[in-house]
Parts: C-alpha cells; structure tokens; sequence
C-alpha cells in the first residue's frame, strides 16, 4: 500500500475473508483481468487438497463457482481499477 500512498491514489482495501466477492463481482474481475482468467485461482495445497485439475477451472463459469465455493482459492493480493486487474 505504500506505493499507492507515494503516488497519491485512494485505496479501497477488501479483506475477502470478511466480505468476499459476489459472483458479479467476480465476473467483473475477471472481464478486468490482463492475465487468463484461470490465473485468479490459486493453485496451491487446497486446489489439491479439493481435488481440483486444470481442467476444473478452465471456462469462467467454472472458475466463478470455483471462488465462490472456496473464497480461500482465489489469488491474491489482486488490484483492481475502473478497467483493470492485476
């Protein structure tokens, strides 16, 4: 957060945990991401710890339901603008 209070912008920080994302939310992410949106799961001991492949989270809709089963999948840190995400 210090180089976004360096360059002066105003921040909203979401604590997912808290308030995770909603499926539209997560649908507007994703239309926002640079990256595939497959990169917006975590692929990490509870990918596999769910059984989780590749091609579990290969379309949107899957990777939507994916987050919105286990919010702890989704990766992060994750910076969202008015039109984009990283």
């Amino acid at each position: 957060m210090s180089i976004a209070d360096e360059l002066g912008a105003d921040t909203n920080i979401v604590v997912y945990r808290k308030d995770p994302p909603d499926e539209a939310t997560l649908r507007d992410i994703i239309a926002k991401l640079e990256d595939p949106a497959t990169e917006l799961v975590r692929r990490d001991s509870l990918f596999k710890k769910l059984g989780l492949t590749d091609a579990d989270v290969e379309t949107v809709d899957q990777i939507v339901q994916t987050i919105l089963d286990n919010k702890m999948i989704m990766q992060r840190p994750l910076l969202v603008t008015a039109d984009k995400a990283i």
